[in-house]
Order: structure tokens, then C-alpha cells, then sequence
């Protein structure tokens, strides 16, 4: 039942990543968009994410819950030692999510919609920033849980270059992902033909930062290079992920719209699988060099039994449904225009 688990964890985590990832990734792109065009890609992100952006975070909470239960040691570690990047994080959701709602709803429209509109794409930028460094945190080896300084416990352990052009990386890859999903969701050709110049910049940008967070493993001194060249299922996964890149320029170029969105995904994951196999079961790398490792350190063998079981029928039962939710939004009404 361990696996299933397991699992579980990695795929609430895949998910977050390219459905949350590209919620995010709306108001970056909303951030980084002529003030001509803003209101337009703003009407076109309310009807494409507007229905279903809440339920874009069920997959962190699923993971949490995995985390809290199923793994309390490495939950613990995290939260203490990461607890400055994680509650920026949960600020940033709160702020975007809340001024979302605000200036979509808001009974008076006003001058306040100006400030909405600035925390939403603030927050956009701030909370994919740092979910990236929390990611490069737990792989860079640098938490010290024999610390004895403020520092040393709570802040050396994230802040430093690797975890920060992984968080520069986690941004990219969110607009990225935006930008592929709304050239499907534009109603005009001026539309579909900014939002696709719109990803091919984000994914320049995305491999740049990419690149950026190997010069940074290299001097922090993190073995990155040997985790994703050192596998022949990490190689193997870099090779797709490049490769593929010729096929998206290519559909990009010819406006299938579709066929980019799966592309993109798939990319997405290909990236997470090569760097996450090399160094699974362990899912936070220590500075003493010992390892918090999935399978080492589970809870008791019948609450990992009972949480596979609830995980199971909670996905059969939630779902379908929730798939149809997406489903069932994504369908515009006849005579829609933004």
C-alpha cells in the first residue's frame, strides 16, 4: 500500500503542477502583457479559469494531506525548516485568489479594481516563485536540522541561488503553460496569434532559466548534472523533453492549439520525471548528507493502509466528477464571446 501512497503523492504534485502551474501562470502572463492588451487577456483568463481556478489547489491539499499522515517525519522537517517560503506561499494563494474574486465581483467597481488587479499579478509571480524554491530546497541538501543560529535553521536552508533559479524556472514553466492553454481559449485570430507569441517567449524564457539552474547547482555544488545524465530513464527524459521542443515550435507555428496544450504537459512532466527518479525514494536531501526517504520513513504500517484505501475510493468517488466539472465549463455557451 506503500506505492499507492506514493503514487498518489507524486501525482497531486505532477497535477498541481500543470493545473495550478498554469492558473498561476495566467496572472503572469497578465503581468508581463502590453497595458493595451491587458483587459482583453484579462476578460479571455476570467471565462477560461474563472470556474474551476479553486479546484486547482485540491491537488496541493492533497499532497499536504499525504505528507501530514503518511510521512510525519519528512512533513515535519519541511514545515519547520521551510516555514518562511511555505507561509509566502500560502499568503500568496490567499492574496491572488482573494483579489480574483474581488475584482470580478466586487459590488462597486471602482479605483480599487486597479489595486486587485496589481495583487493578482503580483501574487501570481510571488506564489509559483516560491513553490519552485521550496522544490529546489528540498533537493539542494542544504537543510541542517543541528543548526543552533536563526539562521542556519530557517533561512541558509532555502535562500541561495539553486533554490532560487528553480523557483525563476517554476515561473517560466507557469506562464509557459498559461500561455499554451489560452491560445485554445481565444475567439480571435489577434488573440490566438498573441497568446501563441506569448509562449514562445515564456518557453525562451523557461529554457534560460533552465539553463540558469545548472550553473547554479554547479556552484552550489550539487550533483545535478550526474542525476540527469546519469540514468538511462533521466536521460531518457531530458532526450523527450528536447526533442519535443522541435514538434511544439512547429505546432505553434501552425496553430495547433491542441496539440501544443498535450505537448506542453507532456514536457512538464518529462522534466519532473528526470529530476525526480534519480533520487527517489528520498524526498529531502540533508546537509549531513543522510536522507528523509519515502520508504524509510513512513507512519505505522496501518495508517499507511487506511490512507491507500481512503485515496482509493476518494479518487473513484471524487474523480469522474471533477473531470466533469472541468469538462463541462470548458463547453461555451452558443452565441459566447469574450
Amino acid at each position: 500500500m506503500a506505492y499507492v501512497v506514493i503514487t498518489f503523492l507524486c501525482l497531486s504534485i505532477l497535477l498541481y503542477l500543470l493545473l495550478g502551474g498554469a492558473d498561476f501562470g495566467a496572472g503572469i502572463v497578465e503581468l508581463f502583457t502590453s497595458s493595451k492588451n491587458r483587459s482583453r487577456t484579462r476578460e479571455t483568463m476570467h471565462h477560461t479559469i474563472g470556474p474551476v481556478w479553486e479546484a486547482n489547489h485540491m491537488w496541493l491539499i492533497i499532497a499536504i494531506v499525504i505528507l501530514f499522515v503518511g510521512f510525519p517525519r519528512i512533513y515535519s522537517v519541511m514545515s519547520v525548516h521551510l516555514h518562511i517560503p511555505l507561509v509566502i506561499l500560502l499568503l500568496g494563494i490567499i492574496a491572488r485568489g482573494t483579489a480574483f474574486v474581488f475584482r470580478h465581483y466586487d459590488a462597486v467597481v471602482d479605483e480599487m479594481q486597479v489595486l486587485y488587479n496589481r495583487i493578482f499579478a503580483y501574487s501570481s509571480f510571488v506564489t509559483p516563485l516560491f513553490l519552485g524554491i521550496l522544490a529546489g530546497s528540498v533537493i539542494a541538501g542544504k537543510i541542517d536540522l543541528q543548526a543552533t543560529d536563526f539562521l542556519s535553521a530557517y533561512v541558509y536552508s532555502w535562500l541561495h541561488l539553486f533554490s532560487i533559479a528553480v523557483g525563476f524556472f517554476t515561473v517560466a514553466l507557469c506562464g509557459f503553460l498559461a500561455s499554451v492553454y489560452l491560445i485554445g481559449e481565444a475567439d480571435t485570430t489577434s488573440d490566438k496569434i498573441r497568446f501563441t507569441r506569448k509562449a514562445k517567449s515564456m518557453n525562451i524564457a523557461a529554457v534560460a532559466c533552465g539553463a540558469l539552474v545548472f550553473v547554479a547547482a554547479a556552484l552550489e555544488g550539487i550533483p545535478l548534472v550526474n542525476w540527469m545524465f546519469g540514468s538511462a530513464i533521466s536521460l531518457g527524459a531530458v532526450m523527450a523533453a528536447t526533442l519535443s521542443l522541435v514538434l511544439l515550435w512547429y505546432w505553434l507555428s501552425q496553430g495547433k492549439a491542441k496539440k501544443v496544450r498535450v505537448l506542453a504537459g507532456f514536457q512538464v512532466s518529462m522534466i519532473l520525471l528526470a529530476i525526480g527518479h534519480p533520487v527517489f525514494p528520498d524526498f529531502v536531501l540533508l546537509a549531513s548528507g543522510d536522507n528523509l526517504s519515502l520508504l524509510q520513513h513512513q507512519a505505522p504500517h496501518s495508517t499507511m493502509q487506511a490512507l491507500g484505501l481512503a485515496l482509493l475510493i476518494g479518487s473513484v468517488l471524487i474523480l469522474p466528477f471533477l473531470f466533469y466539472l472541468i469538462y463541462s465549463f470548458q463547453k461555451k455557451a452558443p452565441g459566447y464571446t469574450h
